[in-house]
């Protein structure tokens, strides 16, 4: 009789675990629509060139201890070094951004919809946090000062300001070679086309005309 559990449970660990292999791999882009069509074809990812072709300039990148300029309405600038810049991270589930901000500059609110994130201050005085999903919504925060690390889980809406009279410079590394980036403010008065704001004004609880002075704030701001 034991022998026929240990065998009963033999089946079930082995379906488990062909079933966990068996899983989807996570998107790389908002959407893939399927299509039948094979002359226009999209792909979960990149295409890869055959391996004997690859040379030291697909994983390389230069550039990434330069300042950029931070003149802009959030007062920061992020320089992304996902698969777009390096060819070769396709695949490989990893990527780097450097983030400069001016004083009292922000990264202002915005989510990863396919990574973590890890953040690194290199210069300056940072406060940063994220907020957790329904219904807790908590709130999670730190004053990062040079050389201090901090971890955003992925998908959650996060933030970093720079509290500090000087520049500050990040680094952040994140879990996927296209993370994606949601800007909340962007996102929501700045869609194309635009939100109805009927549909903003309940949500946030706002008066028609402030929502339309919004979008057509973001709009100007962003042009």
């Amino acid at each position: 009789m034991k022998a026929v559990h240990f065998l009963v449970a033999s089946v079930f660990l082995a379906l488990a675990s062909s079933l966990a292999s068996a899983s989807d791999p996570s998107p790389l882009q908002d959407f893939c629509v399927a299509i039948n069509d094979t002359k226009n074809v999209f792909v979960n990812g990149k295409f890869c060139k055959d391996p004997k072709l690859a040379t030291p300039k697909d994983f390389f990148f230069s550039g990434l201890h330069i300042p950029q300029k931070t003149s802009n309405p959030v007062g920061s600038t992020v320089t992304p070094v996902n698969v777009v810049q390096i060819l070769g991270l396709n695949t490989l589930g990893i990527s780097l951004a450097r983030i400069d901000y001016e004083p009292y500059g922000q990264n202002p609110p915005h989510t990863h919809p396919r990574a973590s994130e890890i953040l690194f201050v290199q210069e300056g005085t940072l406060y940063v946090g994220f907020v957790t999903s329904n219904p807790e919504n908590k709130l999670f925060t730190k004053v990062l000062n040079k050389g201090d690390v901090f971890v955003f889980p992925v998908g959650l809406i996060h933030f970093q300001f720079n509290i500090g009279k000087t520049n500050a410079v990040a680094f952040a590394a994140l879990s996927s070679q296209n993370p994606g980036v949601i800007t909340i403010a962007n996102a929501i008065f700045k869609s194309d086309p635009p939100i109805n704001p009927d549909v903003l004004a309940k949500a946030f609880q706002l008066d028609q005309n402030v929502v339309k002075s919004l979008q057509a704030k973001f709009w100007w701001d962003n042009n």
